[in-house]
């Protein structure tokens, strides 16, 4: 006699999960259009994992903990949503067949190792969510858990830093669908092209994005003054990609030192905008060589002309920022929109 009501159960937990992942969908929908505060992405991944002692050479870079240590993948994860991300990004940054295949992977590696990242995000996600719940629930009686996503990282095929290794066009088209395609399978809630340092390619990724009916951002990477490391116009490249429905267009993976450039840029256009910044440099052996040049609180002012654009849809940090970088982030956005 007990079974069709732990079926019945069962069912009303199903329901109840499905509504919640509507509502969040309809959410993000809105903030990416311009509803309330900026959207705080998390920081970095590879250099936390770094940081933490664990490998990140190349090629494999921060997937080197996937196979290794997927628990401190989501503590990381863990510890930049209780600093006020929103948005974690799945350690999918290197799960493509092309660095995976380069390192002596078998296939289907990057099916596998793609749905352990976004499992691994989600399940940070959840448990934060949880202890929310809890202590909201203890305290005042009310359940107090606003939505928190899960972004996919698809980035160049190749080094971010090195234009003249993208791939043909047909093999950007082809290896970047299978990656969408991977990623929506995984489910994650948006995707975020990132890191592209040529129009072509960050094009190439954005219309595989558009066809997974998935919302999705670009960010480029821009040294010189309002070009790509291609030598490429931002604005041009950012035209494309909002052009193939990108949700906002913007800057990732540079030195605050280049985001006034960026944005004199960028501004003009009106587009919606996304800055993720980052603290160090390339480097060849471990991916990226971190910096604490700029204390939390210091690479937050640097954000202060892209936080006064009405258009600012997402904010966060890349290499080289860690949960105390989000946590001084989330502080000026709710300076400038308090509750």
């Amino acid at each position: 006699m007990g079974a069709p009501s732990n079926r019945t159960d069962a069912s009303a937990v199903a329901d109840r999960e499905k509504s919640r992942e509507r509502s969040a969908a309809a959410a993000l929908a809105a903030r990416l259009d311009g509803a309330g505060r900026p959207l705080l992405l998390d920081g970095a991944t590879g250099t936390e994992l770094e940081r933490a002692g664990l490998r990140t050479g190349l090629p494999l870079w921060s997937t080197h903990a996937l196979l290794e240590s997927p628990d401190a993948v989501e503590a990381i994860h863990a510890a930049h949503l209780r600093a006020g991300a929103e948005i974690v990004t799945a350690n999918t940054f290197r799960t493509q067949a092309r660095p995976l295949d380069r390192a002596g992977l078998p296939p289907e590696s990057d099916r596998a190792l793609t749905r352990l990242a976004v499992d691994l995000a989600r399940s940070a996600v959840r448990d934060v969510r949880e202890v929310r719940t809890v202590r909201a629930t203890a305290g005042a009686g009310v359940e107090d858990t606003p939505p928190r996503w899960v972004a996919g990282s698809l980035p160049p095929l190749e080094d971010c830093y090195a234009p003249e290794r993208v791939p043909p066009r047909a093999a950007c088209d082809r290896e970047h669908a299978r990656q969408v395609d991977l990623l929506g399978e995984a489910g994650v809630d948006l995707l975020l092209v990132e890191t592209m340092n040529t129009a072509a390619e960050a094009e190439s990724a954005a219309r595989a994005a558009a066809r997974s009916g998935l919302p999705f951002v670009v960010g480029f990477v821009s040294w010189a003054p309002g070009l790509l490391l291609s030598g490429e116009d931002l604005a041009q490249a950012a035209s494309r990609v909002l052009d193939a429905g990108a949700a906002a267009v913007g800057v990732n993976c540079v030195p605050p030192s280049s985001l006034p450039a960026s944005l004199q840029r960028l501004a003009p256009t009106g587009a919606p905008l996304l800055v993720s910044p980052n603290l160090g440099e390339p480097d060849d052996a471990t991916g990226f060589a971190r910096s604490e040049a700029l204390t939390p609180d210091a690479f937050a002012a640097s954000l202060a002309p892209w936080l006064a654009q009405p258009s600012l849809r997402i904010l966060g940090g890349c290499c080289g920022t860690t949960p105390d970088h989000v946590s001084a982030l989330d502080r000026a956005r709710r300076a400038l929109a308090p509750d």
